[in-house]
């Protein structure tokens, strides 16, 4: 379906102009000469884009746009003058404009700002849905003893700036605890900010983290920001902590204690105001002993300690997830929930999981998708034992079939061996890293 623009300018020759060049552009347009019948427009339909030029009769430009967006937040405005002054641009900016451009105007440039404007909108609208949906996936899930204390743990600390050191073995949710505690901060409206630090390669992780400067090293082409700049004003998740190397903690920790940094090449610092959560599967105190963490980063992390309980402590929340997953599972694949028996509940309650809610989550997954019947009975679990059950006993339709659920199943396994991580997972299968992830993507694998 084509945008409706909405053209706001007092000169009828730029409205008919404009109006023909983004009509063959596609775009659905109207025009206006007044800032008051840009909103009286506004109450009929809703418009994508809205060309608003700044000196206008009775209302201008900049007080429309204000009235406008306080009505409409999420409609996307460019700006046009032709008398532009740097003042202007920015009191523009701060009221919610995206772009600001000056008479005499660039047809050209003008319809690529009004695609851009369109497609930032788009992507700030995707992004908020996607949110939405993780802040669903992450629920907190069980009502043990341990998870309670841990949600009452959560509540306590997140509306502080407490940097948080969380301990958990691998699979338990360390990521959902870090989403929890950002998602009810006072920096929820902020970016969360998500850094594995053992999956980025270790002559990219400061460029990753810190960003660079044009021609900072080859390849380096253009300038990029880091992922501390990225995260200013909200917070950072700085996952798998232990496994960072001396040289890059280094970094950080100059970066914790000044709240600034340079990207790579650069000798200008960038202040910036980033609560930061961590996250590690190891020992750190252990890891001071064998000289691979620095005692001091560690007491910078770790104001607010957080260790999250394996499942074998807590085996009476396993029919709360296993009730979860399935309900995710069976609206993903477009299925109607299973009913797991009593017995196949309680054999899961049984086991161990030593990957933890990780291996829970993908044994329901597995389930799911290569069961038909209603009732999941006892013998209709895989193997309990870390190992899923082999592809060759289930009863395939076509080879097309049975070949993609072996893949699955092989990916999946090598997936849980390296606890998740896509790099390491990618050298256990003995592949590149970008062919995994197109065929995690081909094969529907979401990495848990």
């Amino acid at each position: 379906m084509a945008h409706s623009i909405l053209i706001v300018d007092d000169e009828a020759g730029i409205r008919q102009s404009l109006g023909g060049v983004l009509e063959d552009e596609g775009f659905n347009v109207s025009s206006v000469g007044s800032g008051e019948e840009c909103l009286r427009a506004f109450d009929k339909r809703l418009f994508a884009c809205v060309l608003l030029d700044v000196w206008l009769p009775g209302m201008d430009g900049l007080e429309t746009l204000e009235r406008l967006k306080a009505a409409n937040p999420d409609v996307a405005v460019v700006m046009i003058s032709g008398h532009g002054r740097i003042e202007t641009a920015v009191r523009a900016t701060k009221l919610g404009a995206y772009d600001f451009i000056e008479k005499p105007l660039s047809l050209e440039k003008t319809v690529l700002a009004v695609k851009n404007a369109i497609r930032q909108r788009e992507l700030e609208a995707a992004n908020s849905d996607l949110q939405e949906k993780l802040e669903s996936s992450y629920a907190m899930i069980g009502d043990s003893v341990p998870m309670r204390a841990l949600r009452q743990q959560i509540t306590f600390a997140a509306p502080t700036a407490g940097r948080v050191l969380i301990y958990g073995e691998s699979g338990t949710g360390k990521e959902l605890v870090a989403r929890s505690l950002h998602s009810q901060s006072l920096r929820a409206a902020r970016a969360f900010i998500e850094v594995n630090c053992a999956a980025i390669p270790e002559d990219l992780i400061e460029s990753e983290l810190f960003g660079h400067v044009k021609g900072a090293f080859t390849g380096a082409t253009q300038a990029k920001r880091g992922k501390f700049e990225r995260a200013d004003e909200g917070t950072i998740f700085l996952d798998e902590i232990g496994d960072m190397s001396l040289k890059t903690q280094s970094k950080v920790l100059r970066a914790l204690e000044e709240q600034s940094f340079e990207p790579v090449g650069s000798e200008d610092s960038i202040q910036v105001d980033v609560r930061v959560i961590a996250a590690t599967n190891k020992r750190l105190e252990a890891e001071i002993e064998r000289g691979t963490f620095r005692a001091d980063l560690f007491y910078r992390l770790n104001v607010i300690p957080f260790e999250i309980p394996p499942l074998r402590e807590r085996l009476e929340d396993v029919p709360l997830l296993i009730a979860h997953f399935n309900r995710e599972f069976s609206l993903a694949n477009r299925k109607a929930p299973k009913e797991f028996s009593a017995s196949a509940i309680e054999r899961m309650q049984n086991y161990h999981w030593p990957g933890n809610v990780r291996e829970l989550r993908n044994t329901v997954e597995r389930v799911i998708i290569m069961h038909s019947r209603y009732e999941i009975a006892a013998d209709d679990l895989p193997i309990l034992s870390g190992e899923a059950p082999p592809a060759s006993s289930y009863n395939f339709d076509s080879y097309r079939e049975a070949a993609e659920t072996y893949e699955r199943e092989y990916i999946l396994r090598k997936l849980a061996e390296a606890d998740g991580n896509i790099t390491r997972t990618a050298e256990l299968m003995g592949i590149d890293r970008s062919h995994l992830y197109r065929r995690m993507k081909a094969l529907d694998i979401n990495r848990s």
